[in-house]
Protein backbone atom coordinates (compact mmCIF):
# COMPACT_ATOMS: atom_id res chain seq x y z
CA UNK A 1 0.00 0.00 0.00
CA UNK A 2 0.79 3.75 -0.09
CA UNK A 3 1.76 5.53 3.23
CA UNK A 4 -1.56 7.27 3.11
CA UNK A 5 -3.08 3.82 3.49
CA UNK A 6 -0.42 2.49 6.45
CA UNK A 7 -3.11 2.96 9.18
CA UNK A 8 -5.34 0.62 7.66
CA UNK A 9 -5.52 -3.05 5.70
CA UNK A 10 -7.53 -4.27 3.42
CA UNK A 11 -9.58 -7.63 3.16
CA UNK A 12 -9.82 -8.23 -0.46
CA UNK A 13 -11.53 -11.65 -1.76
CA UNK A 14 -12.27 -12.46 -5.14
CA UNK A 15 -14.88 -14.12 -6.98
CA UNK A 16 -13.97 -15.65 -10.26
CA UNK A 17 -15.78 -16.91 -13.30
CA UNK A 18 -13.92 -19.88 -15.36
CA UNK A 19 -15.12 -20.59 -18.72
CA UNK A 20 -14.81 -24.36 -19.23
CA UNK A 21 -12.80 -25.32 -22.89
CA UNK A 22 -15.76 -28.06 -23.38
CA UNK A 23 -16.75 -28.47 -26.92
CA UNK A 24 -20.42 -27.53 -26.22
CA UNK A 25 -22.52 -25.61 -23.83
CA UNK A 26 -23.19 -26.67 -20.52
CA UNK A 27 -27.19 -27.33 -21.45
CA UNK A 28 -27.45 -27.28 -25.50
CA UNK A 29 -25.45 -28.72 -27.96
CA UNK A 30 -24.36 -25.25 -29.59
CA UNK A 31 -20.43 -24.61 -29.71
CA UNK A 32 -19.30 -23.07 -26.46
CA UNK A 33 -16.65 -21.12 -27.48
CA UNK A 34 -17.66 -18.62 -30.30
CA UNK A 35 -15.44 -15.80 -29.85
CA UNK A 36 -14.88 -15.13 -33.71
CA UNK A 37 -18.65 -16.01 -34.08
CA UNK A 38 -20.90 -13.39 -35.83
CA UNK A 39 -23.04 -12.00 -33.13
CA UNK A 40 -26.67 -14.14 -32.52
CA UNK A 41 -25.54 -16.98 -34.66
CA UNK A 42 -24.31 -19.86 -32.25
CA UNK A 43 -27.37 -20.02 -30.23
CA UNK A 44 -30.61 -22.40 -30.48
CA UNK A 45 -33.87 -22.83 -28.53
CA UNK A 46 -32.19 -23.89 -25.08
CA UNK A 47 -29.81 -21.37 -24.73
CA UNK A 48 -31.69 -18.34 -26.25
CA UNK A 49 -34.74 -19.12 -23.51
CA UNK A 50 -37.78 -19.94 -25.91
CA UNK A 51 -40.59 -21.70 -24.38
CA UNK A 52 -41.26 -25.06 -23.50
CA UNK A 53 -37.47 -25.93 -23.89
CA UNK A 54 -35.50 -28.42 -21.59
CA UNK A 55 -31.54 -27.61 -20.39
CA UNK A 56 -29.76 -31.21 -20.38
CA UNK A 57 -26.47 -31.32 -18.62
CA UNK A 58 -23.28 -31.34 -20.46
CA UNK A 59 -21.42 -34.59 -18.98
CA UNK A 60 -17.80 -32.85 -19.92
CA UNK A 61 -18.27 -29.55 -17.66
CA UNK A 62 -19.03 -31.85 -14.68
CA UNK A 63 -15.97 -33.87 -15.10
CA UNK A 64 -14.05 -30.72 -16.15
CA UNK A 65 -15.16 -28.77 -12.78
CA UNK A 66 -14.87 -32.01 -10.68
CA UNK A 67 -10.96 -32.15 -12.02
CA UNK A 68 -11.17 -28.32 -11.02
CA UNK A 69 -12.26 -28.82 -7.97
CA UNK A 70 -10.06 -31.98 -6.29
CA UNK A 71 -6.86 -30.05 -7.63
CA UNK A 72 -8.11 -27.22 -5.62
CA UNK A 73 -8.39 -29.33 -2.75
CA UNK A 74 -11.83 -28.61 -2.35
CA UNK A 75 -14.52 -31.35 -0.86
CA UNK A 76 -16.76 -32.52 -4.21
CA UNK A 77 -20.62 -33.56 -3.11
CA UNK A 78 -21.62 -36.81 -3.80
CA UNK A 79 -25.43 -34.71 -4.52
CA UNK A 80 -25.65 -31.06 -5.53
CA UNK A 81 -28.55 -29.00 -7.00
CA UNK A 82 -28.84 -26.46 -9.98
CA UNK A 83 -30.98 -23.53 -8.54
CA UNK A 84 -32.31 -20.64 -10.62
CA UNK A 85 -31.20 -16.55 -10.17
CA UNK A 86 -33.81 -14.89 -11.11
CA UNK A 87 -32.92 -11.01 -12.17
CA UNK A 88 -33.79 -9.18 -15.12
CA UNK A 89 -32.12 -7.87 -17.49
CA UNK A 90 -31.14 -7.77 -21.59
CA UNK A 91 -28.54 -10.26 -22.06
CA UNK A 92 -30.54 -12.75 -20.43
CA UNK A 93 -33.34 -13.98 -22.05
CA UNK A 94 -34.73 -16.39 -19.78
CA UNK A 95 -35.04 -13.89 -16.64
CA UNK A 96 -32.80 -16.29 -14.84
CA UNK A 97 -29.85 -18.33 -14.91
CA UNK A 98 -28.77 -21.47 -14.34
CA UNK A 99 -26.24 -21.72 -11.29
CA UNK A 100 -25.56 -23.91 -8.09
CA UNK A 101 -26.59 -21.90 -4.26
CA UNK A 102 -26.97 -23.39 -1.07
CA UNK A 103 -26.11 -26.98 -2.25
CA UNK A 104 -22.71 -26.27 -5.05
CA UNK A 105 -20.75 -28.93 -6.83
CA UNK A 106 -17.64 -28.65 -3.72
CA UNK A 107 -17.06 -26.61 -0.66
CA UNK A 108 -13.71 -25.56 0.86
CA UNK A 109 -10.73 -26.05 -0.54
CA UNK A 110 -7.57 -23.74 -0.80
CA UNK A 111 -5.02 -22.06 -3.29
CA UNK A 112 -1.47 -21.52 -1.78
CA UNK A 113 0.22 -18.35 -3.25
CA UNK A 114 4.03 -18.78 -2.88
CA UNK A 115 4.88 -14.78 -0.94
CA UNK A 116 8.70 -12.94 -1.99
CA UNK A 117 9.66 -14.75 1.52
CA UNK A 118 9.56 -17.99 0.34
CA UNK A 119 6.81 -19.30 2.54
CA UNK A 120 3.12 -19.95 1.07
CA UNK A 121 -0.01 -17.69 1.15
CA UNK A 122 -3.38 -19.93 1.88
CA UNK A 123 -6.54 -18.44 -0.07
CA UNK A 124 -9.21 -19.86 0.94
CA UNK A 125 -12.42 -21.20 -0.99
CA UNK A 126 -15.84 -21.15 0.31
CA UNK A 127 -17.87 -22.68 -2.38
CA UNK A 128 -17.04 -23.56 -6.32
CA UNK A 129 -20.26 -24.09 -8.44
CA UNK A 130 -21.24 -25.04 -12.22
CA UNK A 131 -23.23 -22.10 -13.77
CA UNK A 132 -24.32 -20.79 -17.40
CA UNK A 133 -22.62 -17.91 -18.38
CA UNK A 134 -25.05 -14.90 -19.79
CA UNK A 135 -24.76 -13.00 -23.15
CA UNK A 136 -23.29 -9.53 -23.43
CA UNK A 137 -24.56 -6.11 -23.90
CA UNK A 138 -22.80 -3.07 -25.50
CA UNK A 139 -23.57 0.34 -27.17
CA UNK A 140 -23.24 1.70 -29.95
CA UNK A 141 -24.35 4.94 -32.29
CA UNK A 142 -26.47 5.53 -29.34
CA UNK A 143 -28.17 1.85 -29.43
CA UNK A 144 -28.40 -0.60 -27.00
CA UNK A 145 -26.56 -4.21 -28.74
CA UNK A 146 -27.81 -7.71 -27.69
CA UNK A 147 -25.64 -10.85 -28.65
CA UNK A 148 -26.95 -14.09 -27.14
CA UNK A 149 -23.86 -15.94 -28.24
CA UNK A 150 -22.53 -16.50 -24.86
CA UNK A 151 -25.60 -17.45 -23.56
CA UNK A 152 -25.18 -21.23 -21.46
CA UNK A 153 -21.61 -21.20 -21.96
CA UNK A 154 -20.11 -23.08 -19.64
CA UNK A 155 -18.77 -21.61 -16.00
CA UNK A 156 -17.53 -22.67 -12.87
CA UNK A 157 -17.80 -19.99 -10.37
CA UNK A 158 -15.09 -19.73 -7.42
CA UNK A 159 -15.16 -17.65 -4.45
CA UNK A 160 -12.45 -16.70 -2.02
CA UNK A 161 -12.43 -16.22 1.59
CA UNK A 162 -11.46 -12.52 2.67
CA UNK A 163 -7.57 -13.89 2.27
CA UNK A 164 -5.91 -11.71 0.07
CA UNK A 165 -4.42 -8.62 1.28
CA UNK A 166 -3.03 -6.61 -1.12
CA UNK A 167 -3.57 -5.65 -4.96
CA UNK A 168 -0.19 -7.33 -5.88
CA UNK A 169 -1.71 -10.54 -3.82
CA UNK A 170 -5.35 -10.21 -5.42
CA UNK A 171 -3.09 -10.05 -9.30
CA UNK A 172 -1.21 -12.89 -7.75
CA UNK A 173 -3.83 -15.46 -7.10
CA UNK A 174 -5.46 -14.81 -10.53
CA UNK A 175 -1.56 -15.61 -11.95
CA UNK A 176 -1.59 -18.56 -10.02
CA UNK A 177 -5.38 -19.78 -10.67
CA UNK A 178 -4.52 -18.89 -14.47
CA UNK A 179 -1.69 -21.43 -14.13
CA UNK A 180 -3.50 -24.13 -12.82
CA UNK A 181 -6.75 -23.67 -14.90
CA UNK A 182 -4.00 -24.46 -18.33
CA UNK A 183 -2.04 -26.92 -16.46
CA UNK A 184 -5.24 -28.78 -15.81
CA UNK A 185 -6.75 -28.09 -19.53
CA UNK A 186 -10.09 -27.63 -17.81
CA UNK A 187 -10.14 -23.55 -19.56
CA UNK A 188 -7.77 -21.31 -22.06
CA UNK A 189 -7.66 -18.82 -19.20
CA UNK A 190 -7.61 -16.09 -21.42
CA UNK A 191 -9.02 -13.31 -19.74
CA UNK A 192 -9.15 -10.66 -22.44
CA UNK A 193 -11.52 -13.11 -24.41
CA UNK A 194 -13.35 -13.25 -20.98
CA UNK A 195 -12.49 -16.89 -20.65
CA UNK A 196 -11.97 -15.88 -17.07
CA UNK A 197 -13.35 -13.05 -15.38
CA UNK A 198 -12.82 -11.87 -11.72
CA UNK A 199 -15.28 -9.51 -9.51
CA UNK A 200 -13.05 -8.24 -6.20
CA UNK A 201 -14.48 -7.45 -2.75
CA UNK A 202 -13.06 -4.66 -1.24
CA UNK A 203 -13.52 -3.27 2.11
CA UNK A 204 -10.22 -1.77 4.67
CA UNK A 205 -9.95 -1.91 8.75
CA UNK A 206 -7.21 -0.56 11.07
CA UNK A 207 -4.57 -2.40 11.89
CA UNK A 208 -5.01 -4.79 14.27
CA UNK A 209 -8.40 -5.74 14.33
CA UNK A 210 -10.71 -8.56 13.33
CA UNK A 211 -13.74 -7.00 12.44
CA UNK A 212 -14.85 -6.70 8.61
CA UNK A 213 -16.42 -3.32 7.36
CA UNK A 214 -18.75 -2.96 4.58
CA UNK A 215 -17.22 -3.82 1.13
CA UNK A 216 -17.91 -2.14 -2.34
CA UNK A 217 -17.62 -5.00 -5.28
CA UNK A 218 -15.59 -4.14 -8.34
CA UNK A 219 -17.01 -5.78 -11.86
CA UNK A 220 -15.78 -5.84 -15.65
CA UNK A 221 -12.12 -6.01 -14.99
CA UNK A 222 -10.94 -7.80 -18.07
CA UNK A 223 -6.82 -8.64 -17.07
CA UNK A 224 -4.49 -9.02 -14.31
CA UNK A 225 -3.08 -5.67 -14.28
CA UNK A 226 -6.37 -4.23 -14.29
CA UNK A 227 -7.35 -6.32 -11.17
CA UNK A 228 -4.25 -4.65 -9.90
CA UNK A 229 -4.86 -1.43 -10.54
CA UNK A 230 -8.81 -0.91 -9.93
CA UNK A 231 -8.25 -2.68 -6.49
CA UNK A 232 -5.46 -0.40 -5.33
CA UNK A 233 -7.87 2.68 -6.34
CA UNK A 234 -10.94 1.05 -4.16
CA UNK A 235 -8.05 0.96 -1.14
CA UNK A 236 -6.95 4.27 -1.15
CA UNK A 237 -10.93 5.53 -2.00
CA UNK A 238 -12.11 3.84 1.12
CA UNK A 239 -8.88 5.28 3.05
CA UNK A 240 -10.06 8.84 1.91
CA UNK A 241 -13.47 8.35 2.58
CA UNK A 242 -13.04 6.96 6.27
CA UNK A 243 -10.41 9.43 7.17
CA UNK A 244 -12.97 11.89 6.26
CA UNK A 245 -15.88 10.45 8.74
CA UNK A 246 -17.78 9.26 5.95
CA UNK A 247 -18.97 5.79 5.56
CA UNK A 248 -17.93 2.82 3.04
CA UNK A 249 -21.46 2.52 1.23
CA UNK A 250 -21.78 -1.33 -0.32
CA UNK A 251 -21.77 -0.07 -3.83
CA UNK A 252 -21.01 -2.24 -6.87
CA UNK A 253 -18.45 -0.28 -9.06
CA UNK A 254 -17.15 -0.49 -12.28
CA UNK A 255 -13.61 -0.09 -13.88
CA UNK A 256 -13.30 2.21 -16.41
CA UNK A 257 -9.77 1.24 -17.48
CA UNK A 258 -8.41 3.91 -20.05
CA UNK A 259 -9.80 6.61 -17.19
CA UNK A 260 -8.51 4.77 -14.92
CA UNK A 261 -11.51 5.53 -12.36
CA UNK A 262 -14.18 4.10 -10.43
CA UNK A 263 -17.74 4.38 -11.40
CA UNK A 264 -20.90 3.75 -9.15
CA UNK A 265 -23.33 0.91 -11.16
CA UNK A 266 -25.72 -0.13 -8.27
CA UNK A 267 -26.27 -0.93 -4.91
CA UNK A 268 -24.87 -4.12 -3.97
CA UNK A 269 -27.35 -7.07 -4.26
CA UNK A 270 -28.11 -9.27 -1.74
CA UNK A 271 -29.08 -13.04 -2.10
CA UNK A 272 -32.69 -12.26 -1.33
CA UNK A 273 -32.71 -10.36 -4.27
CA UNK A 274 -32.02 -13.12 -6.31
CA UNK A 275 -34.77 -15.37 -5.49
CA UNK A 276 -33.33 -18.51 -5.59
CA UNK A 277 -35.17 -21.58 -5.58
CA UNK A 278 -34.17 -25.58 -7.05
CA UNK A 279 -34.28 -25.78 -10.72
CA UNK A 280 -37.25 -27.85 -11.90
CA UNK A 281 -36.56 -28.63 -15.35
CA UNK A 282 -32.91 -30.28 -13.87
CA UNK A 283 -32.80 -33.09 -11.65
CA UNK A 284 -29.86 -33.09 -8.86
CA UNK A 285 -26.55 -34.13 -9.79
CA UNK A 286 -25.03 -37.38 -8.32
CA UNK A 287 -21.36 -38.09 -8.69
CA UNK A 288 -20.36 -41.34 -7.12
CA UNK A 289 -17.57 -43.22 -5.95
CA UNK A 290 -16.76 -45.25 -9.36
CA UNK A 291 -17.44 -41.44 -11.61
CA UNK A 292 -15.19 -39.52 -9.20
CA UNK A 293 -12.60 -42.16 -9.08
CA UNK A 294 -12.68 -42.32 -13.42
CA UNK A 295 -11.91 -38.13 -13.62
CA UNK A 296 -10.06 -37.66 -10.56
CA UNK A 297 -7.52 -40.49 -12.38
CA UNK A 298 -6.62 -37.83 -15.27
CA UNK A 299 -5.18 -35.38 -11.99
CA UNK A 300 -1.77 -34.60 -12.59
CA UNK A 301 0.83 -33.63 -10.51
CA UNK A 302 0.18 -29.49 -9.65
CA UNK A 303 2.45 -27.15 -10.43
CA UNK A 304 3.50 -25.96 -6.61
CA UNK A 305 4.18 -29.70 -6.23
CA UNK A 306 5.94 -29.95 -9.43
CA UNK A 307 8.05 -27.16 -8.36
CA UNK A 308 8.81 -28.34 -5.02
CA UNK A 309 10.46 -31.47 -6.83
CA UNK A 310 12.20 -29.91 -9.44
CA UNK A 311 14.26 -28.05 -6.51
CA UNK A 312 14.67 -31.24 -4.73
CA UNK A 313 15.15 -34.30 -7.74
CA UNK A 314 17.30 -32.10 -9.76
CA UNK A 315 19.05 -29.48 -7.29
CA UNK A 316 17.92 -26.59 -9.57
CA UNK A 317 17.01 -23.19 -7.88
CA UNK A 318 13.98 -21.87 -7.07
CA UNK A 319 13.55 -19.44 -9.25
CA UNK A 320 14.23 -22.13 -12.32
CA UNK A 321 11.52 -24.46 -11.06
CA UNK A 322 9.11 -21.26 -11.19
CA UNK A 323 9.77 -20.82 -14.65
CA UNK A 324 9.61 -23.95 -15.63
CA UNK A 325 6.61 -24.79 -14.11
CA UNK A 326 4.93 -22.25 -15.03
CA UNK A 327 3.45 -24.19 -18.00
CA UNK A 328 3.11 -27.70 -18.12
CA UNK A 329 4.40 -28.82 -21.44
CA UNK A 330 7.04 -26.86 -20.19
CA UNK A 331 7.95 -28.48 -17.62
CA UNK A 332 7.37 -31.64 -19.13
CA UNK A 333 9.69 -30.68 -22.23
CA UNK A 334 12.44 -29.84 -18.68
CA UNK A 335 12.09 -33.64 -17.84
CA UNK A 336 11.88 -35.33 -20.97
CA UNK A 337 15.04 -33.16 -21.94
CA UNK A 338 17.37 -33.90 -18.85
CA UNK A 339 16.67 -37.74 -19.31
CA UNK A 340 18.06 -37.30 -22.71
CA UNK A 341 21.21 -35.40 -21.03
CA UNK A 342 21.16 -36.68 -17.42
CA UNK A 343 24.37 -35.37 -16.37
CA UNK A 344 23.36 -31.69 -15.13
CA UNK A 345 19.65 -30.75 -14.84
CA UNK A 346 21.05 -27.31 -14.45
CA UNK A 347 22.94 -27.09 -17.70
CA UNK A 348 19.79 -28.36 -19.42
CA UNK A 349 17.69 -25.52 -17.18
CA UNK A 350 20.17 -22.74 -18.55
CA UNK A 351 19.41 -23.95 -22.29
CA UNK A 352 16.01 -24.31 -21.91
CA UNK A 353 15.64 -20.43 -20.09
CA UNK A 354 17.95 -19.15 -22.04
CA UNK A 355 17.92 -19.90 -25.72
CA UNK A 356 14.66 -22.72 -26.00
CA UNK A 357 12.33 -20.35 -24.44
CA UNK A 358 13.58 -17.07 -26.64
CA UNK A 359 13.03 -18.88 -29.66
CA UNK A 360 9.44 -20.24 -28.50
CA UNK A 361 8.28 -16.90 -27.34
CA UNK A 362 9.71 -15.41 -30.37
CA UNK A 363 7.73 -17.89 -32.80
CA UNK A 364 4.14 -18.08 -30.30
CA UNK A 365 4.59 -21.71 -29.79
CA UNK A 366 4.05 -23.74 -26.71
CA UNK A 367 6.97 -26.12 -25.67
CA UNK A 368 4.87 -29.15 -26.66
CA UNK A 369 4.63 -28.03 -30.49
CA UNK A 370 8.34 -27.61 -31.31
CA UNK A 371 9.59 -29.36 -33.96
CA UNK A 372 12.87 -29.62 -31.44
CA UNK A 373 12.15 -32.39 -29.51
CA UNK A 374 13.74 -32.79 -25.95
CA UNK A 375 15.72 -35.15 -26.88
CA UNK A 376 17.26 -32.95 -30.00
CA UNK A 377 17.96 -30.81 -27.35
CA UNK A 378 20.03 -32.98 -25.40
CA UNK A 379 22.10 -34.24 -28.60
CA UNK A 380 22.89 -30.39 -29.08
CA UNK A 381 24.44 -30.15 -25.43
CA UNK A 382 25.92 -32.75 -25.71
CA UNK A 383 28.09 -32.20 -28.78
CA UNK A 384 29.22 -28.81 -27.90
CA UNK A 385 30.56 -30.98 -24.08
CA UNK A 386 32.00 -32.94 -26.09
CA UNK A 387 33.63 -30.60 -28.53
CA UNK A 388 31.74 -32.24 -31.57
CA UNK A 389 30.86 -28.07 -32.17
CA UNK A 390 31.26 -25.20 -30.81
CA UNK A 391 28.59 -23.04 -28.28
CA UNK A 392 27.72 -20.79 -30.72
CA UNK A 393 26.91 -23.47 -33.91
CA UNK A 394 24.89 -25.52 -31.01
CA UNK A 395 22.61 -22.19 -30.50
CA UNK A 396 22.48 -22.06 -34.07
CA UNK A 397 21.31 -25.26 -34.39
CA UNK A 398 18.07 -24.77 -32.16
CA UNK A 399 16.73 -22.87 -34.95
CA UNK A 400 17.79 -25.32 -38.06
CA UNK A 401 16.11 -28.06 -35.90
CA UNK A 402 13.06 -26.24 -35.45
CA UNK A 403 12.89 -25.46 -38.89
CA UNK A 404 13.26 -28.55 -40.12
CA UNK A 405 12.53 -31.35 -37.61
CA UNK A 406 15.52 -33.04 -38.55
CA UNK A 407 18.19 -34.24 -35.80
CA UNK A 408 20.71 -32.39 -34.99
CA UNK A 409 23.58 -34.78 -35.97
CA UNK A 410 22.48 -35.42 -39.24
CA UNK A 411 22.52 -31.68 -40.02
CA UNK A 412 26.07 -31.02 -38.35
CA UNK A 413 27.24 -34.03 -40.73
CA UNK A 414 25.15 -32.41 -43.95
CA UNK A 415 26.27 -28.70 -43.57
CA UNK A 416 30.07 -29.58 -42.26
CA UNK A 417 29.45 -27.66 -39.10
CA UNK A 418 31.24 -29.87 -36.86
CA UNK A 419 34.17 -28.20 -35.19
CA UNK A 420 37.60 -27.42 -36.92
CA UNK A 421 40.34 -28.58 -33.94
CA UNK A 422 43.15 -29.77 -36.95
CA UNK A 423 45.88 -27.65 -36.04
CA UNK A 424 47.27 -27.55 -39.96
CA UNK A 425 43.68 -26.17 -41.04
CA UNK A 426 43.57 -23.32 -38.57
CA UNK A 427 47.26 -22.73 -39.13
CA UNK A 428 46.51 -22.22 -42.40
CA UNK A 429 43.55 -20.09 -41.99
CA UNK A 430 45.40 -18.17 -39.51
CA UNK A 431 48.66 -17.22 -41.79
CA UNK A 432 45.73 -15.98 -44.34
CA UNK A 433 44.57 -13.74 -41.81
CA UNK A 434 47.50 -12.49 -40.68
CA UNK A 435 49.03 -11.98 -44.11
CA UNK A 436 45.74 -9.85 -44.81
CA UNK A 437 46.08 -7.84 -42.19
CA UNK A 438 49.51 -6.07 -41.96
CA UNK A 439 48.62 -2.77 -39.84
CA UNK A 440 46.85 -5.06 -37.23
CA UNK A 441 50.34 -7.01 -37.02
CA UNK A 442 52.23 -4.08 -36.84
CA UNK A 443 49.41 -2.87 -33.87
CA UNK A 444 49.51 -5.88 -32.05
CA UNK A 445 53.39 -5.57 -32.45
CA UNK A 446 53.45 -2.54 -30.67
CA UNK A 447 51.86 -3.55 -27.90
CA UNK A 448 48.38 -3.69 -28.81
CA UNK A 449 47.63 -6.75 -27.59
CA UNK A 450 43.89 -6.94 -27.07
CA UNK A 451 44.15 -7.88 -30.94
CA UNK A 452 44.47 -11.41 -30.19
CA UNK A 453 40.71 -11.39 -29.73
CA UNK A 454 40.06 -9.63 -33.38
CA UNK A 455 42.41 -11.84 -35.15
CA UNK A 456 40.71 -15.28 -33.43
CA UNK A 457 37.46 -13.25 -34.82
CA UNK A 458 38.71 -13.35 -38.14
CA UNK A 459 39.57 -16.87 -37.95
CA UNK A 460 36.29 -17.93 -36.54
CA UNK A 461 34.65 -15.83 -39.70
CA UNK A 462 37.17 -17.61 -42.19
CA UNK A 463 35.92 -20.81 -40.99
CA UNK A 464 32.26 -19.96 -40.73
CA UNK A 465 32.63 -20.65 -36.70
CA UNK A 466 33.59 -24.14 -36.65
CA UNK A 467 37.08 -23.52 -35.67
CA UNK A 468 38.28 -24.12 -31.96
CA UNK A 469 38.90 -20.28 -30.60
CA UNK A 470 41.22 -21.52 -28.25
CA UNK A 471 43.34 -23.26 -30.34
CA UNK A 472 43.02 -20.42 -32.98
CA UNK A 473 44.30 -18.26 -30.42
CA UNK A 474 47.30 -20.33 -29.42
CA UNK A 475 48.29 -20.45 -33.00
CA UNK A 476 47.83 -16.92 -33.98
CA UNK A 477 49.89 -16.13 -30.75
CA UNK A 478 52.81 -18.14 -31.71
CA UNK A 479 52.43 -16.80 -34.89
CA UNK A 480 52.67 -13.34 -33.85
CA UNK A 481 55.57 -13.96 -31.74
CA UNK A 482 57.72 -15.14 -34.65
CA UNK A 483 56.42 -13.22 -36.99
Amino acid sequence: MTDKTNEYEAIIGLETHIQLNTISKVFCPCKADSWNEPPNTNICPVCSGLPGVLPVLNRAVVEKAVLLAAAMQAEIQPRSYFDRKNYFYPDLPKGYQISQFDMPLATGGYLELPMPDGSLRRVNITKLHIEEDAGKTKNENGHRLIDFNRCGVPLVEMVTGPDLRSAEEAAQYLIRLRQLLRWLNVSEADMEKAHLRCDANVSIRPKGVAYLNPKTEIKNVNSIVAVRDAIQTEIERQVREVKAGREIQPWTLEWDEDRGILRKMRSKETEADYRYFHEPDLLPLNIDAEWQERILSALPELPLERRRRFVEQYGIPEYDADILTSERSLSDYFEAAVRAYSSDPKRVSNWLMNDVLRMVNERGLSAGDMQLKPHYLGEIIKMVDDGSINISTGKSLLEKVEDSGRSPVDIVQEEGLARVSDDEAIRSLSVEVLAENPEQVAAYQGGKVTLIGWFVGQVMKKSRGKADPQLARTILEDLLKNQ
